[in-house]
């Protein structure tokens, strides 16, 4: 199964109050993406991360939870991505990592991305954008009226608007028709 997520923040103790997140500190927040993300995916599935896995982390901490999540993962590089540059990190984490990805999957044309775009290859033939970086942000008007334009063919994978677990492309698809 192909699943995808998006802003993480490991730790990231103030995307907690910045998103209203239900947890009481970072550790707690870790260990329960952790828990959900494992929860979903297996060894065999490919998880793709659009963006902000990780927040102002080092090498070290990225390759600490990236051994314990489990499936192929393929990161689209997000703005706060810098544990990429940290030469203690272990890039054989990832199978790859790009900034810009389209996926075909039963013959749909998915395009992955960290930031919300208004328009994107195959946009008039019915291809989805994956996107993240919003948060939870749709709640604010100024924010909803401008990610509105995007309609039922985009979606925000991140965590903060999927109860804090990955989704898979099959709930993408249900979603799109």
């Amino acid at each position: 199964m192909i699943y995808f997520t998006a802003d993480t923040h490991f730790f990231h103790s103030n995307i907690i109050n910045l998103c209203d997140r239900p947890f009481k500190n970072v550790d707690e927040m870790n260990k329960v993406l952790i828990r959900n993300w494992n929860s979903y995916i297996t060894e065999l599935d490919e998880i793709y991360i659009l963006g902000d896995f990780l927040f102002k982390g080092t090498g070290s901490q990225a390759n600490a939870i990236l051994n314990t999540l489990k499936g192929k993962k393929y990161l689209i590089r997000g703005n706060h991505d810098k544990f990429l540059n940290d030469e203690n990190f272990d890039m054989s984490a990832f199978e790859w990592v790009k900034d810009y990805f389209v996926l075909n999957y039963k013959k749909m044309k998915f395009v992955l991305f960290h930031y919300p775009i208004l328009e994107w290859d195959g946009f008039f033939k019915d291809s989805v954008h994956l996107y993240g970086h919003v948060h939870n942000s749709g709640k604010d008007p100024g924010q909803n009226k401008r990610l509105s334009v995007l309609e039922n063919k985009a979606f925000n994978v991140g965590v903060d608007v999927n109860n804090f677990f990955p989704v898979s492309i099959e709930t993408i698809i249900k979603k799109q028709q």
